[in-house]
């Protein structure tokens, strides 16, 4: 990969399309910050933030749209209860390998987050050096079923379908739905990652807000509890499930200093 600043690229995936853009040095140059996005999110719903890192740490960033979001290909629904399952250990380790990477921080941001728990947990990482989550979730609260349902609200009633779909087009109704009604299944209350916390030997930089609607502290607790490795929690108050988004400036800092630290 060369080195590229927002420049829209494709990789393959089992025979389906997902779009990437990469920001500052090529992984032959420098390690790579690996952005994960949320649940409704995609690569455009990152702004700037992953090009503002790149600067700041030196390093590359690679994002990407998970398939049926974004400006990828659209995926089958309904998803598996499993689904955060299934990318973490089958889906991203082939997209680092295809995209060339060869040593990286991950970011995760909600289900990103998730995902990215699972991979360095359960598998064998091999070019991670270190892990950053914003707002993940290890198990299933009754807050954040109440959010989903909220949302759900939102989307057929209120102005949601309209705002999701400047960032995800063809695929917003894919996206929505695949996300809303997984959350939504009777069996998802019994889902659960805290198993692969122990197994992750990076350090890792947990990041959540007091007012998060969809996860409370409970969250950073149990990460914090089942953690083996050099492990950084921070709460920030006033704010709620995007850290990135609401406490911007300092979010930033503490995840270049975090960056820093772990690449020294």
């Amino acid at each position: 990969m060369n080195s590229a600043t927002n420049q829209t690229e494709y990789i393959s995936i089992d025979g389906k399309r997902l779009e990437t853009v990469w920001h500052g040095p090529s992984p032959r140059d420098a390690p790579t910050l690996v952005f994960l996005h949320e649940g409704l999110g995609c690569v455009s719903m990152w702004g700037d933030f992953p090009a503002k890192m790149a600067a700041a740490t030196g390093c590359g960033a690679f994002v990407y749209s998970r398939l049926g979001y974004g400006n990828s290909d659209p995926c089958v629904l309904p998803r598996p209860i499993r689904f955060m399952h299934d990318e973490g250990r089958d889906v991203l380790p082939r997209v680092l390998d295809v995209a060339g990477i060869r040593e990286c921080i991950l970011i995760g941001h909600s289900d990103g987050g998730s995902i990215a728990i699972i991979y360095a947990g359960g598998t064998k990482a091999i070019p991670l050096r270190g892990l950053i989550t914003e707002a993940a979730h290890v198990f299933c609260e009754n807050i954040t079923v109440h959010a989903i349902r909220d949302a759900r609200e939102k989307y057929t009633k209120g102005g949601l379908r309209r705002k999701l779909e400047k960032y995800h087009g063809g695929n917003t109704d894919g996206a929505f739905w695949g996300w809303n009604d997984v959350w939504l299944h009777p069996d998802f209350g019994d889902w659960n990652i805290e198993e692969y916390v122990p197994g992750i030997s990076v350090p890792m930089l947990v990041i959540q807000g007091d007012n998060d609607t969809y996860g409370t502290a409970a969250q950073v607790r149990s990460i914090s509890r089942h953690a083996t490795t050099s492990t950084e929690v921070v709460t920030l108050s006033d704010c709620g499930h995007s850290p990135h988004r609401e406490q911007q400036t300092l979010v930033f800092q503490t995840m270049v200093d975090f960056i820093s630290r772990t690449l020294s």
